[in-house]
C-alpha cells in the first residue's frame, strides 16, 4: 500500500516499526544476534486490516450468545432459543442473537407469542442482525411496561398487531424504552466479551478497529487491558454524540490518545436500516407505499442535531453519521454543510456511516465536502438478495456504489459493522470484488459496474481505513516508520481469481512486530 514501493521480498522491525522494507540483501543488514526471522515462504503479506466500524463487545459477546443469524425458519429460530434458555440462569437477560427473517420461508417477523413458552423464566431482548430491531417476550415488555397504550417514542416504532397490542418487535428509538429496563452489563461482563472479541480480530487478520457507539464502560475495560498490556487490536473510540459535552469540555480533539487507544469522535445517528425498513427515503418503500423510514432520534428537531454538531466541531471532534437511506444521507449532508458554512473550511474527515442507498446528486456533494463512505461490503452482497424488492431498481442501482464514489472522489474506508456482519476482512474483500450475493442469484455480480478491484478493496481496509482515523501517516502500509502491524495470508489474494478469494485464510497476525495469532497453533476460525 506504499505507492512508493508496490512490493518488496522483505522487511526488518525494530521497538514495533518498520525499519526496512526492500530486498532481503538489503533487509538482512538489520540482522543482529537476537533477531527473530520470520520466512513467510513466499505468501503474501499485507499490512493489518483496519475495521472501520465495528461494535467490538456487541461482537464480542455475539459470540456466547444465543446463535440465530443463520437460522433458516422460525421453527428452527424457536428451537435455538429453547435450547439456550434450558441452561441460561433463572432471571437473566437473553440478549444479542441477530435474526434474520429475510431468511425464512415465509419471511415474516417473529413475535413475543413465538418465544414466550420457551422463556418462562428469562427475559429476551434479542437483536435483528441490522441492529436496528428487537424482539422482546412479555416477561421483557412488561418489566419495561410497553403497553398497548405506549406511545411510538420519535423515531422509533412500537409494532403492533391488529388489536393494537405490542408484538415484541421494537424498531430504532422504541428499542430504548425497553433497554432502561435491562440491568446495565458488569465490568466483568465487558471484559469477557472483549477477551473474546480480541481473539476474534486476531484470527482473522484485523489489527485496528474502529468502534462505534462506544459505551463508556467499554473504554473502561479498553483502558484496563492497555495498562496490563493485553490489548491486542488498536482501538479509536466513538461515543455517541448525545454526550457530545464529554469530550469537548476536556479539550481532546479528534484522534486523542496512543497508538493503542485513542477518542475524539461522535458516532451520531441519521436513520436506521433497510432491512427493518426505517432507512429513511424521499420517497416510499416499494413494498410499503405508506412508509418513509423514519429519522432518528439524534436528528429530531434537526436543529437540535445541527447545534451539536456546531459544538462537537468548535472542539475539533469528528463526527461520524450513521445515514442509510437518501434522504437520510442528504439531511446529514446539509448538516455537514451548514457547519462548514458557519465555520469555514478544515480538515474534518467527517464521515457517513454505510451511504448504502445515495441520491445520485450527493456524489458531488460528499466529494466537495470531503466527506469519507465508511462501507461495509459484505453487507451489499447480504442485502442484494432482497433490496430491489424493497426500493426498487433504481435507487438499488446506486446502493454500496463503490465505484461510483471513487469516480467523483470520494475517500473509501472498509468495515463490517461486526455482528451485524462477520469480522473477516476475507469476505469483505470477496464481497467488493465479486457483488456476488450470498444466495446465489447474481455470480457475475449484483450491479457489478461497482465492482471493485482487489489492489482497490485492499487499499479501503488499510490506507483508507487509517485516513478515515487521522492515523495514514503511523499505519495502514508497509513503510519505514509505520507501526509494523501485517497479516500473512494462505493465498496471493492480488493474484488468485475472484471466486477464489473467500478461501483464503490467515496463517500469521502480526501487532508491532508482535505474532499475535498463529493459525499452525491454533484451531482455524469457522467461516459463515
Amino acid at each position: 500500500m506504499n505507492p512508493k514501493q508496490a512490493e518488496a521480498d522483505a522487511l526488518a522491525v525494530l521497538n514495533g516499526r518498520f525499519v526496512a522494507v526492500g530486498t532481503e540483501a538489503e533487509v538482512m543488514h538489520w540482522q543482529g544476534p537476537h533477531t527473530r526471522i520470520v520466512d513467510a515462504q513466499g505468501k503474501r503479506l499485507l499490512p493489518g486490516f483496519n475495521d472501520a466500524h465495528v461494535h467490538f463487545s456487541d461482537g464480542g459477546a455475539s459470540l456466547s450468545s444465543v446463535q440465530l443469524v443463520n437460522v433458516t425458519s422460525l421453527k428452527e429460530f424457536v428451537q435455538r432459543i429453547a435450547d439456550y434458555a434450558v441452561h441460561a440462569p433463572k432471571g437473566e437477560w437473553i440478549r444479542n442473537g441477530e435474526w434474520d427473517e429475510t431468511k425464512w420461508s415465509p419471511a415474516r417477523l417473529p413475535t413475543r407469542q413465538d418465544i414466550d413458552a420457551v422463556t418462562p423464566d428469562n427475559p429476551v431482548a434479542i437483536d435483528r442482525y441490522d441492529g436496528h430491531m428487537l424482539l422482546a417476550n412479555s416477561k421483557a415488555l412488561a418489566l419495561a411496561g410497553i403497553t398497548a397504550k405506549t406511545p411510538d417514542p420519535p423515531g422509533g416504532v412500537i409494532v403492533r398487531d391488529a388489536a393494537g397490542q405490542p408484538t415484541g418487535a421494537l424498531k430504532d428509538a422504541a428499542t430504548e424504552l425497553l433497554q432502561k429496563a435491562e440491568p446495565p452489563l458488569s465490568f466483568a461482563q465487558r471484559r469477557r466479551a472483549i477477551d473474546a472479541a480480541l481473539h476474534e480480530a486476531a484470527m482473522r487478520g484485523v489489527t485496528s478497529v474502529q468502534d462505534m457507539s462506544l459505551d463508556y464502560g467499554d473504554l473502561a475495560v479498553y483502558s484496563q487491558l492497555k495498562a496490563e498490556d493485553k490489548l491486542m487490536v488498536r482501538v479509536y473510540g466513538a461515543p455517541l454524540i448525545a454526550g457530545v459535552e464529554d469530550q469537548a469540555k476536556l479539550g481532546i480533539g479528534h484522534a486523542f490518545g496512543s497508538a493503542s487507544l485513542r477518542i475524539g469522535a461522535l458516532k451520531m445517528f441519521a436513520d436506521g436500516s433497510l432491512g427493518s425498513r426505517t432507512a429513511y427515503f424521499a420517497q416510499p418503500y416499494t413494498d410499503e407505499p405508506g412508509n418513509r423510514g423514519l429519522l432518528f432520534s439524534d436528528m429530531l428537531p434537526l436543529t437540535k442535531a445541527g447545534e451539536r454538531l456546531m459544538r462537537a466541531d468548535a472542539a475539533n471532534l469528528q463526527v461520524c453519521t450513521h445515514a442509510i437511506g437518501d434522504a437520510a444521507i442528504k439531511t446529514a449532508l446539509d448538516l455537514y454543510q451548514a457547519v462548514e458554512k458557519n465555520h469555514g473550511s478544515k480538515d474534518r474527515r467527517w464521515r457517513i456511516e454505510h451511504a448504502q442507498h445515495m441520491a445520485a446528486a450527493d456524489f458531488d456533494r460528499m466529494a466537495q465536502l470531503h466527506v469519507i463512505a465508511s462501507v461495509q461490503p459484505y453487507q451489499a452482497i447480504d442485502d442484494g438478495r432482497w433490496a430491489e424488492a424493497r426500493i426498487g431498481h433504481d435507487r438499488a442501482s446506486r446502493t454500496y456504489a463503490f465505484r461510483t464514489f471513487m469516480q467523483h472522489g470520494v475517500r473509501l474506508a472498509f468495515g463490517t459493522d461486526w455482528p451485524v456482519a462477520p469480522l473477516d476482512p476475507i469476505l469483505t474483500l470477496y464481497a467488493a470484488v465479486t457483488r456476488a450475493t450470498l444466495d446465489g442469484k447474481y455470480p457475475q455480480g449484483w450491479f457489478p459496474e461497482q465492482k471493485l478491484s482487489v489492489q482497490e478493496a485492499i487499499a479501503a481496509y488499510t490506507i483508507g481505513s487509517a485516513f478515515a482515523e487521522f492515523q495514514e501517516h503511523e499505519k495502514g502500509s508497509i513503510e519505514p516508520g509505520k507501526l509494523a502491524d501485517m497479516v500473512l495470508l494462505s493465498q496471493d489474494v492480488l493474484t488468485i481469481a475472484p471466486a477464489a478469494i473467500r478461501d483464503t485464510r490467515v496463517l500469521k497476525t502480526f501487532l508491532g512486530g508482535t505474532e499475535i495469532y498463529d493459525s499452525a497453533a491454533a484451531s482455524p476460525p469457522a467461516r459463515p
